[in-house]
């Protein structure tokens, strides 16, 4: 067994054993087993996926960092949501928004474009679980 933590600056939003966790990284997803070797690692927008008893839990995640250790996993990211929670019209609002604000990159400062570009990327990859849920 993992023990996994998923803190966002808002609250812990998971703290338990689990039996796998797998995260978005920069270079892909990864899976973290137990005794994995020690890591840190950036975490991208993507599907947080972690597992216990055979039961799998989905969870949206932002940007961030996870520390891997023998026996534990700590995830600190900006978002870090179950499919339930997450609100297609707000996600697709957010999405517009960050869509018109790329097609003004010319008079966007760096930090405004890349604002504007993760908000699009953690748009995205919300839109992705709401709308895998659909389908199974």
């Amino acid at each position: 067994m993992l023990h996994l933590q998923i803190i966002t600056p808002e609250k812990i939003v998971f703290d338990d054993e689990v039996d796998q966790v797998s995260l978005p990284t920069a270079t892909g997803q990864i899976t973290i087993l137990p005794h994995h070797v020690a890591l840190v690692t950036s975490v991208k927008p993507g599907e947080l996926i972690f597992k216990k008893h055979s039961k799998e839990e989905l969870l949206a995640a932002g940007f961030g960092f996870a520390q891997v250790a023998a026996d534990n996993v700590k995830v600190l990211v900006d978002l870090a949501a179950p499919e339930e929670e997450l609100e297609e019209r707000k996600i697709e609002e957010a999405k517009k928004a960050a869509e018109q604000a790329l097609a003004q990159k010319h008079l966007l400062s760096e930090e405004e474009f890349a604002t504007a570009s993760a908000n699009l990327q953690k748009a995205l990859a919300q839109l992705k679980i709401k709308h895998r849920r659909r389908r199974i």
